[in-house]
């Protein structure tokens, strides 16, 4: 598991020491600061289309907590700005229902992102690129801790599909983000300018 996290602006500025202001001063404005949040991104259904027709598949999913928000990051070769993958997101309660036959998979939080990306956990040679299993935790993800996620379960894999189901604490806002190499699910600690 990797946990990224960003360094308090408050230490950043009371390790210049006061020629800047006053630690007492730095301390309480930059904590303000560190708070200020973005959370205009609303938490209606989100989709993406693909750039190209191109086999895609995916290598990891890893995740990590910032400020104001908590990310998941899925690793997917060969996807960029320009050459995205698709996705559809929406919100569900749980539990959710699998693409790829009937089953119910429960998962954890007061309300659960379903995530479907366009790409595979195999490569065009069927070696596995990403252990998925439908209805289990998604592999590696410790989640314990995070303000807002609470649980990651695979839905399946099937027809170039992938299902994801990402239980968090309630219905926020998110966003997502396609760059070089990895499709970026940010969701948000709360609504509102703060966080």
């Amino acid at each position: 598991m990797r946990r990224w996290t960003a360094l308090p602006v408050a230490l950043a500025l009371v390790g210049l020491g006061s020629a800047v202001m006053p630690a007492a001063a730095a301390t309480g404005t930059a904590a303000a600061a560190a708070v200020q949040c973005d959370s205009g991104w609303g938490s209606l259904d989100k989709a993406g289309r693909a750039g190209t027709d191109a086999y895609r598949y995916m290598t990891g999913i890893r995740t990590g907590t910032h400020p104001c928000f908590d990310r998941m990051v899925v690793d997917v070769p060969g996807s960029s700005p320009a050459d995205p993958v698709a996705y559809r997101i929406d919100y569900r309660d749980s539990p959710i229902g699998t693409t790829t036959d009937d089953r119910l998979i429960p998962v954890a939080g007061g309300k659960v992102l379903n995530i479907v990306i366009g790409a595979h956990t195999t490569d065009a040679d069927w070696n596995t690129t990403y252990p998925l299993r439908t209805g289990e935790r998604l592999p590696g993800l410790d989640l314990t801790g995070y303000p807002t996620f609470v649980e990651a379960r695979g839905g399946g894999s099937h027809a170039g599909e992938t299902q994801i189901g990402l239980g968090v604490r309630a219905r926020l806002p998110y966003r997502v983000l396609q760059l070089d190499g990895r499709l970026v699910i940010d969701v948000a600690h709360s609504w509102g300018a703060t966080g």
